[in-house]
C-alpha cells in the first residue's frame, strides 16, 4: 500500500482543461478547442487564444458542440495525449 501512495504523490495532479468539441469525425477520438484569455505584455489588452487538442473518447459519446473536461494522459498516438474525463454540458 505504501508504494502505491508514494507513486501517486510522485506523479502529482494531472492537468485538466475544459473546452468544446469541434470535431468527432474519427473513431474514439475528438478534437477539443480550449480557449483562454491572456494579457498582452506591451498593451495590456486581454487577447483570446484558442488551442485544439486531440483527445481519446473511448465510448464515442461526445458530439460536436459538447462542453467536455479533458485530462492529460500518456501518449496514445502521435497527436493524442489527452482523454475525455467527463461531458460537462451536452450540446442542444
Amino acid at each position: 500500500m505504501e508504494k502505491a501512495e508514494q507513486k501517486e504523490q510522485q506523479r502529482g495532479l494531472m492537468k485538466t482543461q475544459e473546452g468544446y468539441v469541434v470535431s468527432n469525425a474519427m473513431n474514439k477520438s475528438v478534437i477539443v478547442a480550449v480557449s483562454r484569455q491572456k494579457k498582452h505584455t506591451q498593451y495590456g489588452k486581454y487577447v483570446r487564444q484558442t488551442k485544439k487538442y486531440m483527445a481519446h473518447d473511448e465510448s464515442n459519446s461526445c458530439q460536436t458542440g459538447d462542453r467536455v473536461r479533458i485530462v492529460e494522459t500518456r501518449p496514445l498516438s502521435k497527436r493524442k495525449r489527452w482523454r475525455v474525463q467527463a461531458i460537462v454540458e451536452k450540446a442542444l
